[in-house]
C-alpha cells in the first residue's frame, strides 16, 4: 500500500464519505459501508485524494517501468537523483461534474510526487506538460464554444479520472466524445473499486468489464481489499470486529472474479 493511499483511508469516515451500516444499493444488495465522494470536501480530504491519485498515476501501467528518465540532466547529474518516471498519456479529462475537479486538482501533485531531491534547480519533470480537460454537461453555443474545456484533446493521450463506476455510462460517454475529438484514450483512474461482481451472470467487477470493453487499464486508487485491511488494522474509526465480520461476509457472497 502507498503511502498516499494509506494517509487517505483513515479520513474517510471524518465528513462521513465512508459509513458502516445497511445500505441497499441500486443493485437491490445490502452492503455494509457506503461510500460517497460527495462528501470529500475538507482542505485535508481533497489533499489527501489527490495525492492519492497522482501516486496511482505515476506508476505503471501509466509509466514505464522505473528507470532514470529525466528529461534534461548529464550523466554526472543524474546518476545523484532518484529516477522519475515517464508519463504514458499527456492529459486528465474529467468528466462532468465530479471528476472536473479532479482533473485540475491532481496536477499539482503529479509534480509532488516525482520531484526531483538530486537537482531540482537543472532537472524538469516530464509531468510537467501533462495538462487537464473536462466537458460540458450541454455544449456552449456562444463564446469558445463547444463542450469541451482545457487543453485540446486531439492526438493527445488521454487518462480519464472520475470518483466510481458504477453501470459504465460516463465512463462510454466520456470515451466517445474524447475519439469524436481526435483523442486517444489510453487508461481510467477511478477512486473506489468495491471488488463485487457485476451480476449473478457476470462475474468479473465493473472495472473488469470496462477495461475489456475499453481496450485500456482501469485502476482504482482504493480497493475494497484495502478497506478491509485497514479496518483489520484498527485504522477506520468507527469500525471494529462487527464492521469487519460484515465486511469479509460481503466480500464471501459477491466476491468479483477478475
Amino acid at each position: 500500500m502507498t503511502d498516499a493511499k494509506h494517509s487517505l483511508l483513515p479520513l474517510l469516515p471524518t465528513t462521513s464519505a465512508l459509513t458502516f451500516g445497511t445500505y441497499t444499493l441500486k443493485s437491490g444488495r445490502q452492503s455494509p459501508y457506503f461510500f460517497n465522494s460527495s462528501l470529500l470536501y475538507t482542505a485535508s480530504l481533497h489533499h489527501a485524494v489527490c495525492s492519492a491519485y497522482a501516486s496511482v498515476l505515476t506508476s505503471p501501467p501509466f509509466t514505464p517501468k522505473p528507470q532514470s528518465l529525466y528529461s534534461s540532466s548529464t550523466p554526472s547529474e543524474s546518476s545523484n537523483s532518484t529516477p522519475i518516471p515517464v508519463p504514458t498519456y499527456d492529459v486528465l479529462f474529467g468528466p462532468a461534474y465530479k471528476g472536473i475537479v479532479l482533473s485540475g486538482s491532481i496536477l499539482p501533485f503529479l509534480l509532488l510526487q516525482t520531484q526531483d531531491t538530486g537537482n531540482p534547480t537543472t532537472t524538469v519533470s516530464p509531468f510537467n506538460s501533462i495538462s487537464y480537460a473536462y466537458n460540458r454537461k450541454e455544449p456552449k453555443p456562444h463564446g469558445e464554444g463547444g463542450s469541451l474545456v482545457g487543453c485540446p484533446v486531439k492526438n493527445k493521450r488521454v487518462v480519464i479520472v472520475d470518483d466510481v463506476i458504477t453501470a459504465g455510462t460516463a465512463i462510454r460517454e466520456a470515451v466517445n466524445l474524447i475519439r469524436a475529438e481526435g483523442g486517444i484514450v489510453v487508461g481510467v483512474v477511478v477512486l473506489l473499486d468495491r471488488q463485487e461482481r457485476v451480476s449473478e451472470e457476470e462475474p468479473r467487477s465493473a472495472l473488469g468489464v470496462a477495461s475489456e470493453e475499453l481496450g485500456v487499464p482501469v485502476k482504482a486508487v482504493i480497493r475494497f481489499e484495502d478497506l478491509i485491511g485497514a479496518v483489520e488494522e484498527g485504522r477506520i474509526p468507527g469500525a471494529g470486529e462487527k464492521e469487519l465480520r460484515r465486511m469479509k461476509e460481503y466480500r464471501e457472497k459477491y466476491r468479483s472474479r477478475d
